[in-house]
């Protein structure tokens, strides 16, 4: 069966009862994280300019659980903005899944009146298309300039949005070939603004490809395969598998891919470096004025995403190597408080950033493209001592490594009370745990 059919076939049949505990449990795990994220993210510029240019009127969709109304569509879009505004929402499939899903599936849901049950099989929906394109292509899309996040998650929160809509197969495929149309974003706007901006429209862009295509809008179902299609025009060599339906619905992506959660609101590739940097201090409590050089062994094409060595802004730091070791040297961790323009622009981080220089391998990890088999942080000291940190092979939070259930609360909480939440983080905390029992409109009902 062609690509594109078979995955419209493959979502309009998914239901409660064909999805593992696990694959459901970890759709819940992406809500939780990215709702976290987008509260605290709401009130960052992009958001908040966003919003303004927007200028949506009132709807039936809530934005960033503040109580304010939108439309479906421009709360997607403006939710998915601030949801992946500080880079710290979850990872996976080569991108950031749930900073896209979760706002379009919240949007659609709540105007739709859908139950926390079909919010979750919508999750696995818009996962498993996500994966099943990943898996088609080897080669990294970044070394081609694309951001995953907004190639790959226009498709899938297309095939989610249909799920909620409960399309059949051959309207759920036109909502793919839809979202493939629309599929965009290019690393040289990371950095700024514009990276979550790539979040915030495929989500916007999942949520009016169902909607279109149930309204009998047309597009070709074969605009993943076809030699002109989706899977041709992005591939970073040309030589995507375009043929056959894969293992949809036997080999669960979700489950053997997961989800990592970020312990640091800076990009994933920084991640192994910062725990080696604070494990290494942890054991050596070396003072800045003491330190002489840091030299951190990394991949090459981490080294690429992490395009910023000096840079001057919150935003700019989040894609630099330079930047997150010298804040785990002076202020012993990289946390939102560091990832601010007045933190970054002091003179002392801005003076250790200059110390540190970077070790790049062309070796690669094989489960992870991409990224070196392990990090590994050196600090050379103004005697002259040189102490050395662990290798490190997965980041804390990686969905092989996982964040304890008090470290995930936690996280939440931090993002909730940053982000000045008028619900309590107990209360939605609760709510998203039993997701299953609760409906959109009653989990983001603001008593």
């Amino acid at each position: 069966m062609p690509l594109t059919y078979a995955l419209g076939q493959f979502v309009a049949d998914l239901s409660p009862n064909r999805l593992p505990e696990e694959a459901m449990r970890i759709a819940r795990l992406g809500f939780i994280d990215c709702i976290g994220t987008m509260i605290v993210g709401r009130s960052e510029p992009c958001a908040q300019i966003l919003k303004s240019v927007l200028a949506p009127g009132l709807g039936p969709a809530t934005l960033y659980f503040s109580g304010e109304r939108s439309p479906g569509p421009e709360a997607g879009w403006i939710n998915g903005t601030a949801a992946h505004a500080l880079d710290y929402d979850d990872v996976a499939l080569r991108g950031h899944p749930s900073t896209v899903l979760v706002p379009a599936i919240l949007a659609e849901a709540e105007v739709l009146g859908s139950s926390g049950q079909d919010m979750i099989v919508a999750y696995v929906a818009g996962y498993e298309t996500w994966a099943e394109l990943v898996r088609r292509d080897v080669p990294m899309y970044h070394q081609k300039g694309w951001h995953p996040t907004g190639i790959f998650g226009a498709v899938g929160a297309a095939a989610a949005c249909a799920k909620l809509r409960k399309l059949d197969a051959a309207r759920t495929a036109t909502a793919i070939a839809l979202g493939a149309s629309q599929s965009a974003g290019i690393m040289a706007n990371f950095g700024t603004m514009t990276k979550p901006f790539h979040a915030g429209k495929a989500a916007h862009s999942g949520i009016m490809a169902a909607r279109l295509a149930e309204a009998g809008f047309t597009a070709n179902t074969d605009a993943l395969e076809h030699p002109q299609g989706f899977l041709s025009a992005v591939s970073p060599q040309g030589n995507p598998d375009r043929t056959g339906d894969g293992r949809l619905g036997e080999d669960w992506a979700i489950i053997r891919h997961g989800l990592s959660i970020k312990k640091y609101p800076a990009c994933y590739g920084t991640h192994r470096a910062i725990d080696g940097m604070l494990d290494l201090l942890a054991e050596h409590p070396v003072k800045p004025e003491d330190v002489s050089k840091v030299s951190v062994h990394f991949g090459s094409f981490t080294s690429k995403v992490l395009r910023n060595r000096q840079p001057d802004t919150g935003l700019a730091a989040k894609f630099s190597m330079e930047f997150v070791m010298a804040s785990g040297i002076i202020a012993r961790r990289v946390s939102l408080a560091e990832l601010t323009d007045p933190f970054v622009q002091r003179k002392d981080v801005q003076d250790m950033m200059r110390r540190v220089e970077r070790d790049l391998t062309d070796e690669t990890d094989p489960a992870n493209p991409g990224s070196a088999p392990f990090e590994q942080v050196r600090i050379e000291l103004a005697s002259g001592q040189m102490i050395e940190g662990p290798k490190v092979t997965r980041a804390r939070g990686h969905a092989e490594r996982p964040l304890t259930e008090e470290q995930l609360h936690d996280k939440f909480v931090d993002c909730l009370t940053a982000g000045g939440s008028a619900i309590p983080a107990e209360v939605l905390f609760g709510r998203l745990q039993a997701m299953q029992s609760v409906n959109a409109r009653e989990l983001t009902a603001m008593h």
